[in-house]
């Protein structure tokens, strides 16, 4: 994953000195949306521009008793197909799916890490039990749930850029243009390649800190990078590309996308977060709530008639405090989960033994205390860019209409 970085020149915030009209506009993650207050700039071309998405219109929601009803009624209306008024398992798979990559996990059945967590999802709304949820359960739950997410918002608020090609045009004239592209077209080294591919490779290798959107992402493939290529001059002859074409060439494209990304700015939704053990170690300073955090991961553990715990649970346990901790669930993040993999290597935590409770809480404190240390002396930082697609931007705000 790309290093976590700072996006200078997204128009995140409108100039104070122009006349703005706004309106509100949602964005839709699986079924959870948020609204977003985009902002048009009367006084300029640059159109609309994007805002942050910080949790407080998901808690608002929450908050006002009589919109959450509303918000749950109709959720819970879409997914009890059979109208017998509670939820079966079966039921309840499409929100707890849609739970799992509103918080940045894999797809379901992509791996057994993941998996369990979606079962520790479904088990929130069902206790375990094969059973049916009532509506009050699934408001209960959700409720927990989404105030959850709010408070990771919070901390970790998504960025919603505009991207219109203004950056895009300041990179292409900027004084680094000619030497970043230079070095891409040296890690390339595809001697055989035509000079299409060349340049597709290397629009791959820019991100939205130059103003380029996700090219991974297949409408800006279809719409933007695609037509953009056709202004590309073919190759007269089989001889490798040149650097001297190779540069030629590429501006031209990165030119033609400017234009296009003029007409049809592209949305798109940044998260960005450094896990650095601070979260890990807050939680460990703090004596009282750790010792409360702990007792409600291990509340619902099974235990022996002696009252001891398996050693199997710390994995358990430790997902229930990850986000007391700041860390991700295990399975979302690969990087993180090799340093939780090897700190219980460790601790020799997954050899299945029968320990006391005591045990049990002393081994969970020194394996947070381990992956604090190993995060402070390697900190991970990633990020993601997902473009949101205007069919679910405006699909989106039926969800929260009351």
């Amino acid at each position: 994953m790309p290093p976590n970085t700072t996006h200078k020149n997204q128009h995140i915030t409108p100039q104070k000195n122009k006349k703005s009209k706004q309106k509100v506009r949602f964005l839709c993650f699986g079924c959870f949306c948020f609204v977003v207050t985009m902002v048009r700039d009367e006084e300029t071309t640059g159109g609309e521009v994007a805002m942050v998405v910080d949790g407080s219109d998901i808690k608002k929601l929450v908050d006002d008793e009589e919109d959450f009803s509303k918000f749950v009624e109709e959720k819970f209306t879409k997914l009890d197909c059979d109208r017998d008024g509670k939820l079966s398992v079966k039921e309840l798979q499409p929100v707890v799916e849609d739970i799992g990559v509103a918080l940045g996990l894999p797809a379901k059945g992509e791996s057994p890490e993941s998996d369990h967590l979606y079962s520790e999802v479904l088990n929130e709304f069902t206790h375990g039990k094969e059973k049916k949820v009532s509506k009050e359960e699934f408001k209960e739950v959700l409720s927990d749930i989404l105030l959850g997410m709010a408070t990771g918002l919070e901390r970790d608020p998504i960025i919603v850029l505009r991207i219109d090609g203004a950056d895009l045009k300041e990179f292409i004239s900027g004084p680094s243009f000619e030497l970043e592209i230079v070095s891409i077209f040296s890690q390339i080294g595809s001697p055989d390649a035509t000079i299409q591919v060349y340049i597709t490779q290397a629009l791959g290798k820019l991100s939205v800190d130059h103003g380029l959107p996700p090219t991974s992402d297949s409408w800006v493939v279809s719409n933007i990078v695609e037509p953009a290529l056709q202004s590309c001059v073919e190759q007269k002859n089989e001889s490798a590309v040149t650097e001297e074409e190779f540069l030629k060439q590429f501006k031209r494209v990165a030119e033609n996308i400017v234009g296009r990304l003029k007409d049809q700015p592209v949305i798109v939704a940044h998260t960005g977060k450094t896990f650095n053990g601070s979260g890990v170690r807050r939680l460990l300073g703090n004596k009282s709530e750790l010792e409360k955090a702990i007792d409600g991961a291990m509340e619902t553990l099974p235990r022996d008639r002696e009252g001891k715990l398996s050693k199997e649970y710390l994995r358990v346990a430790l997902d229930s405090l990850a986000p007391s901790a700041g860390l991700p669930p295990y399975g979302a993040l690969h990087e993180v989960d090799i340093v939780i993999s090897n700190v219980f290597k460790m601790v020799n935590a997954d050899n299945g033994k029968l320990v006391k409770e005591e045990e049990f809480k002393k081994l969970l404190t020194e394996i947070l205390g381990s992956i604090m240390l190993q995060l402070e002396g390697n900190p991970i930082s990633v990020s993601s860019n997902s473009v949101v697609h205007e069919p679910l931007a405006a699909s989106a705000s039926s969800l929260l209409e009351t």
